[in-house]
Formats: structure tokens, C-alpha cells, sequence
């Protein structure tokens, strides 16, 4: 598990952990779901429990990638300017090309086929046992970051941005590396803009 402070915003704590060989991820889908139904004391001891960005991590082209979104969403957050219900969910909306919220949480949220995770709890300070809140969430290992690399579909990036027109990529086509340090650039550069551009 990673983990950032971010004193710019109230000192804002992130944590952040990589889960692969994910086998309950459906099971998680409808916890988080039945946990926003919910109402009373119950409602908010679950919704509590299952209080993290859930994201599929095959959607993600970097840790920069990643931590512009965090910081993106922490930024909303602390101007007062959040398009969804809670700074997790901003997360997964600021990955997400378009405003459509509920597409954002389809599909960078955790869905029923999801077999690799990314993990993120933002605090305003370090929380007690964690990873091993995580850990009880989640059936799957945790991997070092490092791992992503490989979990990456850069197909799937590449539909939901549009990018198959893209001029940079067509005159790099081919060379693997190159196309997906174009890809990254680009993704990452529409996460920074994301909140400005809306």
C-alpha cells in the first residue's frame, strides 16, 4: 500500500493499494450498491465500511495517471465544487472522458468481471488498520505498483478516449512503447483538464 499527504488540501492523507487476482469483485458491486440503499445507523456502518474509490485498474495508464486523478478530485472537494456525492466517486468521474457520472462509475468503477483493483481511501488522517480493512473487503493479493504495467488494456483506453484517429499514434504505429507513452500523455493531460474544461 502507497500512501500520499497532500497538506494543500486540510492535509489530506491518500492511501492507495494495488489488488490482482480479484475473485469477489461482484460481490463487492453489489455490497457498495446495498450499502448506498441502506438507511439508519446500519446504513452508514456499511457505507462506512466500503468507503473507497473502487477502480478498475485495466483503465489505468500510470500511477500519474492515477494521482492526477486523486489530486483533481481533492481539489473539487476542497473548492466546494464536487460533481458527485463523495470525493471517491469524484475520482472515478474525473478518469472518465466524458460527465457522465454514471458511466464513470460503470466503467472505472469495480464491476462483476473485475479481476485487478485499485484501491483508494482519502482521510484527513492516517485510519487505524487500513490494509486490513482492505484486505477483509477484497479477496486478492496485494502487488506493488509496479504490477500495473501489465494489468494495463491500452485497447480499452484507447476506445474510451477515442484515440484510434489519433495523428500522434498513427505515425508511431507499430512501435508499442511509443504508443503508449503518446496514450498515457494524453490521458493524463485530459484528467488534469477535466475540471477546467467543465
Amino acid at each position: 500500500m502507497e500512501t500520499y499527504h497532500y497538506s494543500q488540501f486540510n492535509h489530506a492523507v491518500v492511501h492507495v493499494a494495488l489488488f490482482d487476482d480479484v475473485t469477489n469483485a461482484g460481490a463487492i458491486r453489489s455490497r457498495i450498491v446495498q450499502a448506498a440503499r441502506n438507511l439508519g445507523v446500519d446504513g452508514n456502518i456499511e457505507r462506512e465500511a466500503v468507503n473507497f474509490a473502487f477502480i478498475d485498474a485495466r483503465l489505468i495508464s500510470s500511477p500519474l495517471h492515477l494521482q492526477t486523478a486523486i489530486y483533481q478530485a481533492l481539489l473539487s472537494e476542497a473548492q466546494g465544487q464536487l460533481r458527485t456525492k463523495t470525493v471517491h466517486s469524484e475520482i472515478l468521474w474525473t478518469l472518465n472522458p466524458t460527465n457522465n457520472i454514471t458511466e464513470a462509475i460503470r466503467r472505472y468503477g469495480v464491476s462483476d468481471k473485475s479481476t485487478a483493483l485499485i484501491v483508494v481511501r482519502v482521510d484527513v488522517s492516517d485510519t487505524p488498520d487500513l490494509q486490513r480493512r482492505m484486505c477483509g473487503i477484497i479477496q486478492g493479493h496485494i502487488v506493488p505498483f509496479q504490477a500495473l504495467g501489465r494489468m494495463t488494456d491500452w485497447l480499452i483506453i484507447k476506445k474510451h478516449y477515442k484515440l484510434d484517429s489519433e495523428l500522434a499514434l498513427k505515425e508511431v504505429q507499430g512501435n508499442l512503447d511509443r504508443e503508449r507513452f503518446i496514450i498515457d500523455n494524453i490521458v493524463v493531460s485530459s484528467v488534469a483538464m477535466k475540471s477546467v474544461m467543465t
